[in-house]
């Protein structure tokens, strides 16, 4: 190719393809959540490039929250078990501004054929298994947050209520440590609705009070979506957070 040849459109920089190849062997379970990885001198007589080459690559997941660098220790797998990380994903803060931990009740796990619109968003098929999980979140006795969880019955095989209300941690710490599933991003839409029958009665609330309705798909490695979950929020003393870079 001529130096006056533009570049091919499917011609990636070096260092992508080495984020590639790492990032092929986190969705592989190479590497496994809050472990570290190969130092980056090492990852690089793996792949036959240069230390900032693999630098590089390892910055930008490390950006993506995918990897974790520790000063004096090394890289190492980003983990929803860690302090800090536990809640990345939860945006709901009192307006006290304090800290506080949620405790989970969950109401149902039960397997039913998906219906139309949560096989889309998983890319199932309309009637393959799912688990559809009810949960209310408590702060001081007094619930917050109902939520409607779907999951594919395929991915998380043999989950059940029981399991579910054996766990005290993080849902995603739970998919972490038991169903070795590492979420990596979410969507969201987010809007203001008035509370049903069945909403308010779980918030304790009157009918059509006004609560926050969180709608998210949450992704693990290479994209695929594992969870659909439709969250409510009561948010008369607490507000949702979300920091734009």
């Amino acid at each position: 190719m001529s130096l006056n040849t533009p570049p091919s459109a499917a011609f990636s920089p070096l260092y992508q393809q080495i984020k590639a190849m790492i990032l092929a062997s986190l969705q592989a379970s190479e590497w496994l959540p809050g472990a570290s990885i190969p130092s980056e001198m090492e990852l690089a007589a793996r792949y036959l490039v240069s230390q900032g080459t693999v630098r590089k690559a390892i910055d930008e997941l490390a950006a993506e929250n995918l990897l974790v660098r520790r000063q004096g220790k090394g890289t190492f797998v980003a983990t929803h078990q860690e302090d800090g990380w536990q809640y990345r994903f939860l945006r709901l803060e009192p307006d006290s501004g304090q800290k506080y931990p949620l405790v989970n009740q969950f109401l149902a796990c039960e397997q039913i054929a998906s219906p139309a619109e949560i096989a889309k968003l998983l890319k199932l098929k309309a009637g393959d298994p799912v688990l559809r999980i009810d949960r209310v979140q408590s702060f001081d006795s007094k619930p917050i947050v109902f939520e409607e969880i779907w999951l594919s019955a395929v991915r998380f095989k043999g989950l059940s209520l029981d399991k579910l209300n054996a766990w005290s941690g993080p849902m995603y710490a739970f998919y972490e440590s038991q169903y070795a599933t590492h979420m990596v991003r979410a969507e969201e839409q987010i809007k203001a609705i008035s509370a049903s029958k069945d909403i308010a009665a779980h918030l304790g609330l009157a009918i059509g009070s006004a609560i926050l309705a969180v709608d998210r798909v949450a992704y693990t490695y290479g994209n695929k979506p594992v969870e659909v979950r439709h969250a409510r929020y009561d948010t008369s003393e607490q507000h949702y957070v979300n920091k734009l870079n």
